[in-house]
């Protein structure tokens, strides 16, 4: 979803190709890995994710959950979520939008029992567009490194999302074990997480590593 870079591009936007080519490569590698992983597997690494992410939100006690609908083999935070709404107080779930390909996403309250439509990347997003500002927001990744930076799909939705809200909602990257790359080399745009769960357990907290 980014912007293309034209021959008429200044010499600064040409110079980062390489690093956009080399990144792209990554990505193509690493969700070709994560859709070649059995069902049984995915299966086993998801409930693994699922008892972090329980223990986190026990811990965190957040408001608002926002999380992604489940595309190209990612976890699927529906049935965490879908248990975790019934509660003593009152509990909310939300789904990003994409209503501006350059913009940031909305977020609008989500059920499991929420009418949806595809918003403009076919991803389905709730019809009723009832605001609902995540206090905890599930970043789903397609790499991450030890410093908590991660590779997306490459449209910065999420590093724009962050980059303007406020208070910013804590955020937790969730993704698979063989998502991890040595070095993201993250660019300037690009916004560190607040932790990082995988199938391993919590493997980065900010607030640990002197963030």
């Amino acid at each position: 979803m980014q912007a293309s870079t034209s021959p008429s591009s200044s010499p600064g936007s040409n110079n980062n190709e390489p690093g956009r080519a080399r990144r792209q490569r990554l990505r193509t590698r690493l969700i070709a890995a994560r859709d070649a992983i059995s069902v049984t597997e995915h299966a086993d690494r998801s409930r693994a994710i699922e008892a972090t992410l329980c223990a986190l939100l026990a811990r965190m006690m957040p408001s608002v959950v926002g999380f992604c609908w489940p595309v190209r083999s990612e976890f699927d935070a529906r049935p965490l979520l879908t248990a975790w709404l019934p509660g003593a107080r009152e509990r909310r779930a939300a789904l990003p939008a994409v209503t501006d390909l350059q913009g940031p996403l909305e977020f609008r309250l989500w059920t499991p029992d929420s009418a949806l439509a595809p918003d403009l990347c076919g991803i389905p997003a709730p019809v009723a567009r009832i605001a609902a500002t995540p206090d905890l927001l599930l970043i789903p990744l397609v790499g991450f490194d030890a410093a908590g930076f991660r590779i997306g799909y490459g449209g910065g939705y999420f590093d724009r999302t962050l980059a303007v809200m406020c208070p910013r909602p804590y955020a937790i990257g969730v993704g698979f074990e063989l998502c991890r790359v040595v070095d993201v080399e993250p660019e300037p745009h690009d916004v560190r997480l607040d932790a990082i769960v995988t199938e391993s357990g919590l493997v980065f907290e900010a607030s640990r590593q002197g963030g």
